[in-house]
């Protein structure tokens, strides 16, 4: 197990490597000088003079691979340069943003879990009748809406016609409610969907038959099922998770949610590419290091996956 570990971090780095690479040239393809987009941000006429100042200070003048590697050996030191707009280091720009953004997600995953489970289980248990079709009906449904389009239907119904839920901000506890409904539609779908087609199957496999031989209670067969249910749905949750945390950018946009979304958003149009490839940096770690997890969790819970490793 531990050799399996060590063999996928190191595994780890090339994908970074090249993730942080390709970053980097796509960023730097774009056709706008950053130190000419500085300098009108700081409303500084951008002469000649003033630009190539701009660009010495901001190291733009250094050949491609020395900047690349510059800004590596820097982030692996938690250094990601400076804001070509705000000057301030772009360590403290994210980690002001990035609570607001796992507030966000850890109050969605919640709800993602909650409403899945709950939903997965009636459907289990009333298999084949009304109430699993509706349930399954209204799943399809909430998965074919666009995410902004669910939130902006939220924001009409509890903001403007009942005036019960803040439509924007951090301004109370409250106001986590509709981005975090919103962001939750889409998964909720999934895992409804996932879950209770690997509990309808479970409840054909053999061992179920054996337990109900043996006379075990309903309540206590159902648990076995449930539990051997979850593999696949924990892989596929270990996924969601950078997923919902990277997915947070049209919603924090739209209820104005101060977090690493809406930063990246804000930094495309400014061009501030240090900020923009801090994020993808972030994110790329998020993924590959959730799919480790999940990895090492299912390898914990299935005996023969350790066996194979």
């Amino acid at each position: 197990m531990g050799n399996y570990i060590i063999k996928r971090l190191l595994s780890m780095i090339p994908i970074l490597l090249g993730i942080s690479f390709l970053s980097f040239i796509l960023i730097n393809l774009s056709p706008s000088d950053p130190a000419e987009v500085a300098l009108r941000v700081n409303e500084i006429t951008p002469t000649e003079a003033a630009v190539a100042e701009m660009r010495t200070e901001l190291g733009l003048d250094k050949s491609f691979i020395e900047r690349y590697i510059a800004w590596v050996v820097d982030s692996l030191q938690g250094d990601f340069g400076n804001s070509y707009i705000t000057n301030k280091p772009v360590i403290s720009e994210m980690s002001r943003a990035i609570p607001a953004t796992l507030h966000l997600a850890l109050v969605s995953l919640a709800i993602i879990l909650t409403v899945s489970i709950v939903a997965a289980v009636i459907c289990t248990v009333y298999e084949g009748t009304i109430i699993d079709r509706f349930i399954r009906g209204m799943v399809f449904v909430s998965e074919a809406i666009p995410s902004f389009w669910i939130g902006l239907l939220l924001m009409w119904l509890f903001a403007v016609k009942l005036n019960l839920l803040p439509t924007s901000g951090m301004e109370s506890p409250s106001s986590v409610i509709l981005p975090a409904v919103t962001l939750s539609f889409a998964y909720i779908s999934t895992y409804v969907r996932l879950l209770r087609n690997n509990m309808v199957k479970n409840k054909l496999e053999n061992y179920v038959l054996y337990a109900k031989a043996r006379g075990l209670k309903e309540r206590k067969i159902f648990e076995h099922i449930f539990k051997n249910s979850l593999q696949s749905s924990i892989a596929a949750l270990g996924m969601s998770i950078p997923k919902l945390i990277a997915g947070t950018v049209i919603v924090e946009n739209i209820f104005a949610w101060p977090g690493v979304g809406r930063l990246c958003i804000t930094a495309i149009f400014n061009h501030d590419y240090p900020i923009i490839q801090a994020y993808v940096l972030l994110m790329a770690v998020l993924f590959v290091g959730c799919n480790l997890l999940v990895d090492i969790i299912t390898m914990l819970l299935d005996p023969r996956l350790r066996k194979e490793a």
